[in-house]
C-alpha cells in the first residue's frame, strides 16, 4: 500500500488514483506499460516539488506516519537488537526505546525517540512525547555503554517532551538538564541523527553528541511552529510564517553549524523509500563513525568549547602551560569582555573585579604549580 500523500502533493494523488485504478483491471503488457509510466511521472513531479519546499511543507513531511522511525532502521542495519528497560527509579518510559546491537561487526548503543504506526502503538508509546523516566533510562544506558566503551548512535524523532502534570511532578526539566551535562562528559562517541521530528528540549534531551547529522526533510527547532504562532501573533493559523522564521530546516542548520551534515532523503522523502533511506543512512555513519571512533580523551574540550562558543572564543589549549592559558583570560578581560568561560565555571566579570579576578587565578597558579592546560580543566 503505497504511503498517504501531503496536502501540496495533490498532483502526485491524482496519478496515484490512475494506478490504483489500473492495478484493479487484467493485468496485460499494454496495461503494465501505462502503470510504469505513471509512476516515472510521480517520480519526476515529486522531485520537482521537494525541490523547493517551503519550511511548512518540510515540517509536514518531517511529520508523515509513515516517515522510518528507529524500529524501521533496527530491522535495517542493526542485527542483534537487544531492548534494555527502565531506569531503575520509576518506571519504562516506551516513548524512548534503548538497546544494544551490531552495527557492521561493531556492538554498539541505540537510543531514539518511538512515535508508533498504528492508533494502539500510538497510545503505548506516548505518541513519542518523552517521559523523565525515559530521558533517564537512557543515560542509565548511555553510562553503560560508556564503560564498555560501546559507540552510542542517537536517533531523534519527538515533537517535545511530555508536558502532563505527572511529568512535572517526576522532574522532566531536572532529567533533561542532567542529560545536558553528563552526556557531554560521556567518554565514548556518540553520534545524533535527527530523523523526523527534533522537537525543543525533549529532543535535545538525547542529542548531545560529536557529530550531529539531520536527514534532509528532517527539522530541528525549539518550538513547533503552532505554538510559535499562538505565542507570538496570538494566531495557530500563521503556522507557515512561523516555520519560516523559526529556521528549522536542515540547510538553515547546516549554514548556523548547529549541525555537522545532511543525510540525503529518496526522492519525495523517506516514507516513499524506507530501503533507499536506510542505505543513506548507512553511508552516513559509516563515514561519521570512523571520525568518531578516532577522537582520544582531549576532544572532550572541544566538545564543551562548541556548545560554549556563543559566550567564549578562547580555549585550553592542549599542551599549554596554565600561565599561557591564563594570560589569555587576563588579556580578554583587560580587553573589556564582560563574560569568560573558565574550566568548568561560568564568570560575570566587571571591571571593579578585574584586579580580584586575576589575584584569584594568581593563586590559583601557586596550587596548580605547572600543570597543563588539560590537566588544569580535569582538576578544576
Amino acid at each position: 500500500m503505497p504511503p498517504e500523500t501531503l496536502e501540496f502533493e495533490e498532483p502526485v494523488g491524482v496519478l496515484m488514483k490512475e494506478i490504483e485504478a489500473l492495478s484493479m483491471l487484467p493485468r496485460t503488457d499494454a496495461r503494465q506499460s501505462e502503470i510504469d509510466s505513471l509512476k516515472r511521472r510521480i517520480e519526476s513531479i515529486r522531485s520537482e516539488l521537494y525541490q523547493h519546499l517551503t519550511p511548512w511543507q518540510r515540517v509536514l513531511v518531517a511529520r508523515h506516519p509513515s516517515r522510518p522511525g528507529l524500529e524501521d532502521y533496527i530491522q535495517r542495519l542493526f542485527p542483534g537488537f537487544i531492548e534494555i528497560h527502565g531506569d531503575r527509579r520509576f518506571a519504562d518510559d516506551h516513548a524512548i526505546m534503548t538497546g544494544f546491537a551490531e552495527y557492521r561487526g561493531q556492538h554498539v548503543l541505540l537510543v531514539g525517540h518511538v512515535k508508533g504506526r498504528d492508533t494502539k502503538e500510538k497510545i503505548f508509546r506516548n505518541f513519542g512525547y518523552a517521559r523523565p523516566e525515559g530521558y533517564r533510562k537512557a543515560m542509565r544506558v548511555m553510562k553503560t555503554a560508556e564503560k564498555f566503551r560501546r559507540p552510542i548512535i542517537v536517533f531523534v524523532d519527538t515533537p517535545a517532551a511530555y508536558p502532563g502534570i505527572e511529568s512535572e511532578e517526576r522532574g522532566v526539566a531536572e532529567a533533561i538538564a542532567v542529560n545536558l551535562r553528563d552526556m557531554m562528559l560521556l567518554e565514548t562517541p556518540v553520534i545524533v541523527i535527527v530523523s523526523g521530528e527534533g522537537g525543543s528540549g525533549g529532543a535535545l534531551g538525547i542529542a548531545i553528541g560529536d557529530r550531529v547529522l539531520m536527514q534532509e526533510f528532517s527539522i530541528y527547532s525549539v518550538i513547533p511552529p503552532e505554538g510559535c504562532a499562538a505565542l507570538v501573533w496570538r494566531d495557530s493559523g500563521k503556522k507557515a510564517e512561523a516555520a519560516e522564521a523559526l529556521k528549522l530546516t536542515a540547510p538553515d542548520l547546516l549554514g548556523f553549524h548547529i549541525i555537522d551534515e545532511i543525510i540525503k532523503e529518496p526522492v519525495g522523502g523517506a516514507h516513499t523509500d524506507p530501503d533507499g533511506a536506510a542505505r543513506a543512512v548507512d553511508e552516513a555513519l559509516q563515514r561519521r563513525k570512523k571520525e568518531a571512533l578516532a577522537r582520544e580523551r582531549e576532544d572532550f574540550q572541544q566538545l564543551t568549547k562548541a556548545f560554549r562558543a556563543p559566550l567564549v572564543d578562547v580555549d585550553i589549549e592542549e599542551g599549554s602551560q596554565i600561565s599561557e592559558t591564563l594570560e589569555k583570560y587576563f588579556k580578554k578581560i583587560e580587553d573589556g569582555v564582560t563574560e569568560i568561560i573558565c574550566p568548568a565555571k561560568h564568570y560575570a566579570v566587571s571591571d571593579a573585579a578585574s584586579e580580584l579576578m586575576k589575584d584569584t587565578f594568581c593563586d590559583g597558579l601557586k596550587q596548580f604549580g605547572s600543570l597543563t592546560g588539560t590537566q588544569f580543566l580535569n582538576t578544576w
